[in-house]
This record gives structure tokens, C-alpha cells and sequence, in this order.
């Protein structure tokens, strides 16, 4: 499906969502609940003036017409795509709590830049420099993460720092990468599997196409698994995405798609001696800093030693609420770089050869020192002499320290007029509510007026939202 069809349809509604950069994803579902996942906000429920069940049916019937198919019960689900957009639809014959459909913004852009992450404390200086060398050196990198942590944006950034002249092949089920749009006047050749073409096919007219890079927009399944096996054992540079909990468990997460018998100790040489660096990253709202925050949270060096067993070496880590810690790349990498004519000791040269933890236990036990030394000392309340001893009845408060000199800076202390009766009873006094402050348990709800900017946004839990103010990580 093109751009052409999709100038056909009418999305009315949905329009301010789709004009809105920060946004990223549309979900309609649950008999009319409509969510987005903003890059600086997160998921969230929007409420949509003109966005009901009966006009997302309409939008379906749409798709399904200019495409030549059918939307019914007999065939109950409808994919859409063009260089930017991606639809899907359920029927309610499937989807029994109402017509569900979901939008996924593809563009044709890099959102990240340096400048910014940086300063949204993404990653640090080092660790980025040592990434983009790692690139230049013709490292394979797998990167990981949850849906939506930004995965496929992060190896459309790396992939931005591969050399202009170098030939580049993106293989993909679902167009997301779009760097034949992003650089046309470089050599790159877009391709896109379906029934007809799988990823054996195309990886074999791949290699014939004589690529120096194959991105792989993601590795989801076992023939995903294998393309990249064949790739890198045959000399091809590799960018890919892989969905893992740590850049540690790639090697893992991958040989769990295989679905097969394969030796685990084999599989995993392969992958160990081919595969570079595994790079995981991590989105979740940050009350720090208001904002859905991404980061990357682990960069793992992978290798076989000289005894032939595979190794990994965790050289960047992100402790939750501290700040990261490195250290060197093995000399493993290091060679591996110098053998592409790359050089980096200049960034690597006051990073120490260990981190200051070796397992969870040490790692736990370094934690708690940083948050020792971070609690700032409070004095004892019972080493401090109060400056008020007694009151007499009726009488003034009584100063301890009254050799203090008194001067016109000096507050002056009020009479207590409370003082307790001559019969000696002590007079009850009303407790103070005490107020604890809660967090909702429930998302905010926010309204979207149907114009076409998708200004006036109001937040029924936190007063106005202006989406147009909503920025992008690029």
C-alpha cells in the first residue's frame, strides 16, 4: 500500500494525532477507549471528540476497499502499510469488546541526536563515542529491549554513522527503517519479505547484491535467526533488534527462537565469535525528570577466548537512580578495531580494566555504599540543647542561652499563652489530620478537540495539556 492510497482516506479525528510528532503510537480498542504512547509522556488514554467504533468501522472499510480486499467476518483482519503509517484492524467478530485497531507512526527521519541525548542523559560521552568507533570498525550490534523502548530508532542512528560509500541492505516484514528515503543519494537497497519472498530468499539475493551492512529491522524468529547466523559468518556486517530482558542474554534470547535441536554450545560459538556488542535499552517514566525518559541501560562485549569458550563482558552498565559505570574493552575488541584501522585509546585511556562489582551480590553491596555516601549527615536531635526549658504560668518562655547578646535581627519570642491549669490537669489538644500524599493508581485521561492542529488538550487529572508543545527526541 502507498502513500497515494493513503491520501484517499479520511481519518478525520485521528488527524491531530497522526500530525503530532511526539506521538508514536494510536491504539482504539476496548469498545472506545483510545491510547497513544508519546516519546515524552509515555502510554496514555486520550479521549478523542469524533474517534467512536462506528467511525474506526468506516476508516477499515476504507483500507479494505482501496486495497482490494475485504473487512468481515470471514476475514476478520486487515493490515495496512505506506512509508509512514502502518494499520492494523481486528474485527469485532474476533476483537468481542469492540473493533480494535492500532497506528504505528513509521517516519522517515532519524529522531536522535547527539547533542540531545546527551543532555537527556541517554548515554554518556564515552560510552557514544565508543559505540560510533564500534561502528566505523564494522562491528555486528544487536540491539534489545522492550516494544516501544525505541529500539529500531537507536540502529537507525547508529546505522546514520556507517560510511557513505559502503553498499547497505535493509531487510524488514514491516517497513520501519526508511534509510533509502533518509539518504537518497546513498547505495541502499530497501527490501521487504512477504508470502511470496522469506527471509531465506531474500538474505540469498541479498548476498548477491554484495552489501558491506544488512540491517534486519528485527530478529523474531527462527529464519530471523539464521539470516543473521549466515550473514556474519560470511563476512557481512550486521545492525539488528532483538527483544531481551540484557544486552547480556542476546546470544540466549537468540538460540531460544531457534525452535530446533542445535547444539547449544555450538550455536552459541557462533554467536559469541561473530557478534561484537549487545546494546540494551530502557524506557520508563522518570518522575526526576516529569517525562518518559529513554536510556541505554547495558552495553555487553561479546567474544571466545583463547580456550575456545564463549565470553561476555558487561563494559557499560546503567545502576537504577546512580550514575553508570564502564570500564575498558577487552583487548579482544580493542585488536578487533585496530585491525579496521580504528583507534580507541584516546576514549578508553582513563577508564579502569574492572567495574567496582563482580556479580549481584557485589554489585548490590556497591549500591548501598553509593547511597551511603550520597545521604547527606543530619544532626541528632538529642545532642542539641533546646532553647526553651519551661514556662512558667502565664509567664514568658524561659532562654537556655540567654548569653547570647540580643540584637535587632534577633527574633523575638511570643508569650505562650497555653500554660497548664494551677490544678494541674493537662488540657487536651486536637490532632492534627495528617495527609499523605498518593500517587493514582489510574492513568490521566486527556481530551483531544477534533481541529486540525490537536491544540486545547485538557487533562481531567492535572489541568491543560498542549500537545502541540510535545517535542521529539529528535
Amino acid at each position: 500500500m502507498n502513500e497515494n492510497i493513503f491520501d484517499k482516506l479520511d481519518f478525520g479525528p485521528l488527524r491531530p494525532l497522526l500530525d503530532n510528532d511526539d506521538i508514536t503510537d494510536i491504539s482504539f480498542d476496548n469498545n472506545g477507549q483510545t491510547w497513544i504512547r508519546s516519546l515524552t509522556q509515555g502510554s496514555l488514554r486520550v479521549e478523542v471528540q469524533g474517534l467512536t467504533p462506528e467511525f474506526v468501522e468506516k476508516l477499515a472499510f476504507q483500507c479494505s476497499n482501496v486495497m482490494g480486499t475485504t473487512f468481515n467476518n470471514a476475514k476478520p483482519f486487515l493490515d495496512a502499510e505506506s512509508a509512514e503509517l502502518r494499520l492494523n484492524f481486528v474485527h469485532p467478530s474476533i476483537a468481542t469488546n469492540g473493533i480494535a485497531m492500532v497506528i504505528r507512526k513509521t517516519p522517515a527521519k532519524i529522531r536522535l541526536e547527539k547533542e540531545k541525548l546527551l543532555k537527556d542523559d541517554y548515554f554518556t560521552q564515552d560510552i557514544h563515542d565508543i559505540l560510533i568507533k564500534c561502528v566505523e570498525g564494522h562491528c555486528n550490534i544487536i540491539v534489545c529491549g522492550e516494544t516501544g523502548s525505541g529500539k529500531t530508532e537507536f540502529v537507525k542512528y547508529l546505522a546514520s554513522h556507517t560510511k557513505t560509500e559502503e553498499k547497505l541492505i535493509t531487510i524488514e516484514d514491516t517497513l520501519e527503517l526508511h534509510l533509502d528515503k533518509i539518504f537518497p543519494q546513498r547505495d541502499i537497497v530497501a527490501m521487504k519479505t512477504n508470502n511470496v519472498a522469506s527471509y531465506t530468499d531474500v538474505l540469498v539475493t541479498c548476498m548477491r547484491q554484495n552489501p558491506k551492512w544488512i540491517l534486519l529491522s528485527e530478529v523474531r524468529s527462527a529464519e530471523a535467526v539464521s539470516a543473521v547466523r549466515n550473514s556474519i559468518s560470511s563476512g557481512h556486517n550486521i545492525l539488528s533488534t532483538i527483544h531481551a530482558d540484557k544486552a547480556s542474554a542476546i546470544p540466549y534470547r537468540m538460540y531460544s527462537l531457534m525452535e530446533t535441536d542445535l547444539d547449544v554450545n555450538q550455536f552459541l560459538n557462533t554467536i559469541y565469535r561473530y557478534i561484537q556488542l549487545g546494546v540494551h535499552i530502557k524506557a520508563y517514566y522518570s518522575k526526576k525528570l516529569g517525562k518518559f525518559h529513554r536510556e541505554v541501560d547495558e552495553v555487553c562485549e561479546f567474544y571466545v577466548d583463547e580456550d575456545n569458550k564463549p565470553q561476555s563482558r558487561i563494559i557499560y552498565q546503567k545502576l537504577f537512580g546512580k550514575e553508570p559505570v564502564m570500564r575498558k574493552p577487552s583487548p579482544h575488541l580493542i585488536e578487533y578495531l585496530e585491525n579496521q584501522n580504528i583507534d580507541i585509546n584516546a576514549i578508553t585511556e582513563h577508564l579502569s580494566d574492572d567495574l567496582p562489582f563482580t556479580d549481584d551480590v557485589s554489585k548490590e553491596a556497591f549500591m548501598e555504599n553509593k547511597e551511603t555516601d550520597e545521604k547527606v549527615d543530619t544532626p541528632n536531635v538529642n545532642n542539641v540543647e533546646p532553647v526553651i526549658q519551661s514556662v512558667a504560668d502565664g509567664g514568658a518562655p524561659v532562654v537556655v542561652n540567654d548569653d547570647v547578646p540580643k540584637t535587632d535581627d534577633t527574633p523575638t519570642l511570643a508569650p505562650v499563652t497555653n500554660t497548664v491549669p494551677s490544678d494541674g490537669t493537662v488540657p487536651a489538644v486536637a490532632a492534627e489530620p495528617v495527609v499523605t500524599e498518593t500517587t493514582p493508581v489510574t492513568q490521566p485521561v486527556v481530551s483531544v478537540t477534533d481541529n486540525e492542529t490537536g491544540d486545547n488538550t485538557t487533562n481531567s487529572g492535572s489541568g491543560n495539556v498542549d500537545f502541540s508543545t510535545l517535542g521529539s527526541l529528535g
